[in-house]
């Protein structure tokens, strides 16, 4: 999947953990899709995707407090040195970041090091979790799936759209009645109050 990087870009990312989208969800949504013209494809591509995670399927592991507040802190500890943050919120089994990386940082290379720094903690949750109950931890599943989606803002329009689009995520999913009242976004006036970025 092509990504459009630079520092002058304020990106949208998306990610999602490795269990919200089965490999065989995947490959009936791309059968269904051969029927639409191939430059139709990939925007309903994205669309149904995001209805499909937004479902909240998969283990749903950042439904857990303590991870969703680990994932929210590792995007703000690098803010204002690698990236300016300008929205973001956690989802029970993906995220929603709008950021502008700074010179000598990449998105991708922010990206990585967010699902690395984040997949081995919860790595490590879910081992701890499993001990603890007397399950057998086994070999680890990946947490994040590989890829990511990203979108480059165009204009002020758009980012406003961007803005909104994030906050209400945890409303659209029936998780809170108001954008504000999810904990892990930057629509928390909770998070805000703590010195972090500003919407």
């Amino acid at each position: 999947m092509p990504h459009v990087d630079g520092t002058q870009l304020i990106q949208h990312v998306s990610f999602h953990l490795a269990d919200s989208l089965p490999k065989e969800a995947l490959e009936v949504m791309n059968a269904e899709l051969k029927s639409l013209p191939p430059k139709l494809r990939d925007a309903e591509k994205e669309k149904r995707i995001a209805r499909f995670i937004d479902a909240g399927k998969g283990s749903c592991v950042l439904r857990v407090p303590v991870i969703a507040e680990m994932v929210q802190n590792a995007f703000l500890i690098f803010h204002g040195e690698r990236y300016t943050l300008h929205a973001w919120c956690v989802m029970p089994n993906h995220v929603h970041v709008l950021f502008q990386p700074k010179a000598g940082w990449t998105m991708s290379k922010i990206v990585a090091s967010w699902k690395s720094f984040t997949g081995r903690r919860i790595s490590e949750y879910m081992k701890a979790a499993k001990l603890e109950l007397g399950e057998p931890s086994g070999k680890p599943n990946p947490i994040w799936h590989r890829e990511y989606w990203d979108r480059y803002i165009r204009d002020h329009a758009h980012y406003v759209n961007v803005v909104k689009y994030i906050h209400e995520n945890p409303v659209k999913a029936g998780l809170v009645a108001r954008p504000e009242d999810w904990k892990w976004s930057s629509a928390n006036a909770a998070t805000l109050e703590r010195g972090e970025p500003s919407r």
